[in-house]
């Protein structure tokens, strides 16, 4: 692997993480290891595609898609784009930190900002945390000001149908 291309990977790995305040804080120190079927890179535009059952994995996070997409702006900040995989969805899965659980996501397509720290899913997205769930056509996660917005349509539009709905599952917390 060159050296140009290992700190962006680095980079994509502690993007698709940033999302979930208590995930596992060690995996930021694993090295990632990414698997696909080809990889093209584009040094002068600061572009790496991914295709092919990608499998991206560093310590418990894993991103599963068909094709994966990293770029970089001027300034140095990422931007990793999954798109499809099993079932046309894009996955991810990683365990919450200090805690037996873990945080699963998919969506047709999942997006990460490293610049805004916002993170989308799109369409059929669906975010798991333990027990507790959401899932819409679109999921936000604002990483700056730790808020959800999810939508029953498509880039963060609200649809007046009954047909598709957000739904929002969350359990009782035991108190001890």
């Amino acid at each position: 692997m060159t050296s140009r291309i290992r700190p962006l990977l680095l980079a994509l790995a502690a993007l698709i993480a940033t999302p979930f305040a208590h995930a596992e804080k060690a995996d930021r120190s694993k090295p990632v290891n990414i698997e696909a079927d080809k990889v093209t890179v584009d040094d002068k535009n600061k572009i790496h595609i991914f295709e092919g059952h990608v499998i991206l994995t560093q310590g418990t996070l894993t991103i599963r898609s068909d094709k994966l997409v990293v770029t970089q702006d001027m300034e140095g900040y990422q931007r990793g784009v999954a798109t499809g995989g099993d079932g046309g969805l894009a996955r991810f899965r990683q365990k919450r930190d200090n805690k037996d659980e873990w945080v699963d996501g998919e969506g047709e397509r999942l997006e990460h900002d490293a610049r805004t720290e916002l993170s989308q899913f799109f369409l059929r997205a669906r975010v798991k945390s333990g027990q507790d769930e959401v899932r819409g056509q679109y999921i936000q996660y604002n990483g700056v000001t730790e808020t959800y917005l999810v939508t029953n349509g498509p880039n963060a539009t609200t649809l007046p149908s009954q047909q598709s709905r957000v739904q929002v599952t969350l359990q009782p917390k035991k108190k001890d």
